[in-house]
């Protein structure tokens, strides 16, 4: 009963956010959260721009984490371990991300997701390596290297499905004209198409969409997330590790080489992109890791993971890393602003 009701909290709380992020963010008004003045240049003041994408990319980052703490916390995986985990997956993707991109695409102020999943696919065997060492001694057990790989993967599902929201805010990762579509897909794709406003979105600055009715891949990436990272809770949930393992991995990358076909932002200059060539291959590597590594573990309890959450420690890493993130990814690098400071003579 008790995975029901954390589930169908999830569903609600996603369904809630979605409904709002695929019905606003497009909006000029939603890619920029604020201006701070900085500099002054004659009457007015040069100005940082604060974005929504790094608020939403924080959060999902954020929501990741916190359901890390909660599954391996359901399966008696210390605190400590579970902060010092994330902290070095972080470590290592989130530069990777930028790293990865820059090599892709040429570019300096940008970052995959993509690029960052497989780099953590990559460096999982090393964590694993250290997890098998630190864990019997602390829970007195063995802990399947595929309980943490099937955390790692549902957790990035989720983080990820959240995370294109700020591709929605941002105006990046956007699909291909309706117009421009097969017959058969401008059926498909003509009633669900979403349509960005404002000109320092990169959809109207990079391809001159602004006010073209796209395909609405960013909000159908984050839907296939979402539903691939709750089945792959819920089979977490009940001990079927392997598979919550191959749900989330599987069904995400396999959606990554599909959908760049309906994407229109640059991907490299190959007939396909190196994002889909290791999205293909995280498939593989996904199969032989359950092959090997497959193996039965105690059925997680629920409330002993959430009961984690309001620990000092958990309450702090995740604010922490709520602020870290967004300090990182929530200044604009590539818009800016004029800001003009006057006194309203009414109300003085």
């Amino acid at each position: 009963m008790e995975n029901i009701l954390f589930l169908a909290a999830m569903v609600l709380a996603i369904a809630v956010v979605y409904g709002w992020g695929f019905t606003r963010l497009p909006g000029e008004r939603w890619q920029i959260m604020a201006s701070v003045p900085r500099l002054k240049a004659g009457s007015h003041w040069e100005a940082l721009n604060i974005t929504w994408y790094g608020c939403i990319v924080a959060c999902a980052c954020a929501a990741g984490a916190g359901l890390t703490i909660v599954l391996l916390g359901s399966v008696g995986i210390p605190l400590g371990f579970t902060t010092i985990f994330c902290l070095a997956v972080l470590a290592v993707c989130l530069p990777g991300s930028r790293l990865i991109a820059r090599i892709v695409e040429g570019k300096r102020h940008t970052a995959t997701v993509g690029g960052a999943m497989f780099l953590g696919l990559l460096m999982a065997p090393l964590l694993l390596w250290v997890s098998g060492r630190i864990l019997p001694a602390r829970m007195g057990t063995q802990v399947p290297a595929i309980v943490i790989l099937a955390c790692m993967a549902v957790t990035y599902t989720l983080g990820e499905g959240i995370g294109r929201l700020a591709c929605i805010s941002f105006g990046c990762c956007y699909g291909k004209p309706v117009a421009n579509l097969p017959a058969w897909l401008r059926t498909v794709f003509e009633p669900l198409g979403v349509t960005f406003r404002g000109p320092t979105k990169k959809i109207a600055y990079a391809h001159g969409l602004d006010g073209v009715k796209v395909v609405p891949i960013q909000a159908v990436t984050a839907v296939i997330h979402a539903v691939a990272a709750l089945a792959g809770v819920w089979l977490f949930l009940e001990g079927a590790y392997g598979a919550a393992f191959l749900s989330a991995l599987v069904v995400t990358q396999v959606w990554r080489v599909a959908s760049e076909f309906l994407r229109a932002d640059f991907r490299g200059s190959l007939s396909l992109s190196a994002y889909q060539v290791m999205a293909a291959l995280a498939v593989v590597i996904a199969i032989v890791v359950v092959s090997l590594y497959n193996a039965p573990f105690r059925v997680p309890h629920i409330v002993d993971g959430l009961s984690m959450l309001w620990h000092p420690l958990a309450l702090l890493f995740l604010q922490g890393l709520w602020l870290a993130v967004f300090y990182s990814s929530g200044r604009s690098s590539v818009t800016g602003a004029r800001v003009s400071l006057h006194v309203i003579h009414e109300r003085i």
